[in-house]
C-alpha cells in the first residue's frame, strides 16, 4: 500500500511539475503563415507541454501594434523589413532574429486558364476584379504590385484591383468568388485543406522577378524570458518543423 501510495505521489508530482514550468507564448503573425504555423503548434504543444496562441493579421499592422506596446512575446513577418524595425524600435530581441522561411506568390483563377497563359490572362484583362493584398502593409501585396508594373501589365489592371487588408482577406475574394482571379500566397491553394484546393488553376510567380520574400522572426523584448516562446523559436528551426513548413509551400534555406 505503502508503494501504491509513493508510486501515486511520484506521478503526481511529476505532473504537478510539468504544469508548473509549462508557460504560454503569445505570437503575432504574419495572415500568409496562418494554416502553416497552427500545424508546426499543435506538433510543438503535444512534444514540449508549452502552450502558443496566435494573433494574425498584415505584417504591417502587426508592427504597428507591437510598437504600440501589444502583448506578443514574439513577431512573425512576411517581410524582413518590419521584423528588423522591431529590433530598431528597441521592441525586439537582436540576436534572436532569424528567417524562418521564403513566400512564393502565385497567381490563381477558377476561371482562366493562368496555369499556361498567366501573361496573356493578364493582358487581356477580362475579368472584372484583381485581388491583390494590400501593398502598403502585406509584402506579398507590395511584391505582386511590383511584378504587374515590372511587365508593363500594371497600368491595365489598376482599374480592376480590390484590395486585401492583407493576404488572407485577398485569398478570401478567390475563395468567395468576388474576385475572378488574385495574386496569392503558395501556401493556401497547396494546403490540402483549402477550399481551392485541387479547384482552378494557379501559376508560380518567377521568384527571379520579384526580391525574395524573406520572411523573419524575432522575440519581443517582453517575451524575452518567456520559456515557451524561447523553445518555440528552436522547435520551429528543426527538421520536424521545416518539412510542415515545406508541405505549405515555402522555401526553408
Amino acid at each position: 500500500m505503502k508503494r501504491l501510495f509513493g508510486i501515486l505521489m511520484f506521478s503526481t508530482g511529476l505532473l504537478v511539475s510539468s504544469q508548473v514550468f509549462a508557460e504560454t507564448a503569445n505570437i503575432a503573425v504574419a495572415a500568409n503563415f496562418t494554416k502553416t504555423i497552427e500545424a508546426v503548434g499543435k506538433v510543438f504543444e503535444k512534444e514540449t507541454g508549452h502552450h502558443v496562441k496566435f494573433s494574425f493579421g498584415p505584417t504591417g499592422k502587426l508592427y504597428a501594434q507591437i510598437r504600440n506596446g501589444a502583448p506578443f512575446d514574439a513577431f512573425f513577418g512576411a517581410d524582413e523589413r518590419r521584423p528588423k524595425k522591431t529590433i530598431e524600435d528597441g521592441n525586439g530581441v537582436a540576436d534572436s532574429y532569424f528567417v524562418y522561411a521564403q513566400g512564393q506568390i502565385v497567381l490563381y483563377s477558377a476561371k482562366f486558364p493562368v496555369k499556361d497563359q498567366p501573361l496573356d490572362v493578364l493582358k487581356a484583362a477580362e475579368f472584372n476584379h484583381l485581388a491583390v493584398a494590400n501593398p502598403k502593409t502585406a509584402p506579398y501585396g507590395e511584391r505582386a504590385v511590383s511584378y504587374l508594373k515590372s511587365k508593363g501589365l500594371y497600368d491595365g489592371v489598376k482599374s480592376k484591383i480590390v484590395n486585401g487588408e492583407s493576404i488572407a482577406h485577398a485569398f478570401q475574394y478567390v475563395v468567395t468568388r468576388n474576385a475572378e482571379i488574385g495574386f496569392v500566397a503558395m501556401s493556401q491553394v497547396v494546403d490540402p485543406q483549402s477550399p481551392v484546393y485541387g479547384k482552378g488553376q494557379y501559376w508560380v510567380v518567377p521568384q527571379t522577378d520579384y526580391k525574395p520574400i524573406n520572411q523573419g522572426a524575432l522575440i519581443t523584448k517582453r517575451g524575452k524570458d518567456n520559456e515557451a516562446v524561447k523553445a518555440f523559436m528552436k522547435f520551429i528551426k528543426t527538421p520536424k518543423a521545416i518539412e510542415i513548413i515545406k508541405q505549405f509551400g515555402y522555401n526553408v534555406s
